[in-house]
């Protein structure tokens, strides 16, 4: 058994906490993705190193899960949150920090467009080549979550609707795969998201005044 192998087995050991089971590895990523939503809703551009370590912890998270889609994602999150670091801290036409903005018409129905086709074209990837039992699900929240990221990356206003819609989503079907402390994650992001939204939204009321970390 090598190093590495050794490390996931104790770090998918059994961990009970209160009423409900996880492992270190989902406790990690928990800690770790709190911390990412906390770190974006001050609009510190460090919440993207907590992604990108997350996202990496989360994929063998949900590798053991049988969620290929949630973890191929994870893959994506962190060549997007290298992306969105960028952007936050270089990513305007004065390669200034990137200011709070809403999308317009046009872009709101292209990520609505982007969201349906990734969902098509995923959940048709899930069902032809894994072994999932949920591709429907798992294509069309993976598909939403990437539009989420991308304009998260962009510091869209609308990438928190996205996320609210996805989170709750998403609890009933990490309650459905048995990841307790991931289901419960994600209802802690419903009630982030929404805080995000409103101090987001009163950042580009207010022309972008409050300092970022």
């Amino acid at each position: 058994m090598n190093t590495l192998t050794l490390l996931l087995s104790y770090a998918n050991m059994p961990l009970h906490l209160a009423v409900f089971a996880t492992t270190p590895l989902e406790l990690l990523s928990f800690l770790l993705s709190v911390a990412t939503v906390w770190f974006n809703i001050r609009q510190s551009h460090w919440g993207w190193l907590f992604a990108i370590i997350s996202s990496a912890t989360y994929g063998l998270v949900f590798f053991g899960s049988r969620l290929y889609g949630d973890m191929g994602l994870q893959l994506v999150f962190i060549a997007v949150s290298i992306f969105g670091w960028y952007q936050w801290l270089h990513g305007d036409d004065s390669h200034d920090k990137l200011p709070v903005t809403s999308l317009d018409a046009r872009g709101r129905w292209t990520a609505a467009a982007a969201w349906l086709g990734g969902f098509a074209v995923l959940a048709w990837f899930l069902k032809t080549y894994t072994d999932t039992d949920v591709p429907n699900s798992d294509g069309f929240l993976t598909a939403g979550s990437l539009v989420g990221q991308l304009l998260l990356s962009r510091k869209k206003i609308e990438n928190w609707h996205v996320w609210i819609i996805v989170d709750i989503l998403y609890v009933g079907l990490y309650l459905h795969k048995n990841l307790i402390l991931t289901a419960l994650l994600y209802l802690v992001f419903v009630g982030m998201a929404i805080i995000g939204l409103r101090a987001w939204s009163g950042d580009a009321d207010t022309g972008n005044r409050r300092l970022a970390l």
